[in-house]
């Protein structure tokens, strides 16, 4: 990465209602003022100072049940929609 880079509008598509930049408009850059220090010896933490006194409230198992049951029942219902000869859409993310 050079301290030179720079990003700038090659092409720009934007609804009416908003003011659009134009091409060749320059629109970031880099600023060594936000670049962190080679300091990586300073970093470094003592995990026996921490007093967390924190227990867990569940299990590991309730957890995971928890987090994945609105997925299974979610995909119980597509799965019961299809079979009737619906069209489901299914989020990718």
């Amino acid at each position: 990465m050079a301290l030179q880079e720079v990003g700038i509008i090659a092409a720009f598509t934007t609804p009416q209602s908003y003011p659009s930049p134009s091409t060749g408009q320059r629109i970031v850059r880099i600023d060594p003022g936000y670049f962190r220090s080679a300091e990586g010896e300073t970093l470094l933490g003592d995990p026996s100072k921490a007093d967390l006194r924190w227990a867990p409230e569940i299990t590991l198992d309730e957890m995971v049940a928890e987090m994945v049951t609105p997925d299974l029942d979610l995909a119980k219902q597509h799965a019961l929609l299809k079979a009737n000869g619906y069209s489901v859409d299914v989020s990718k993310e």
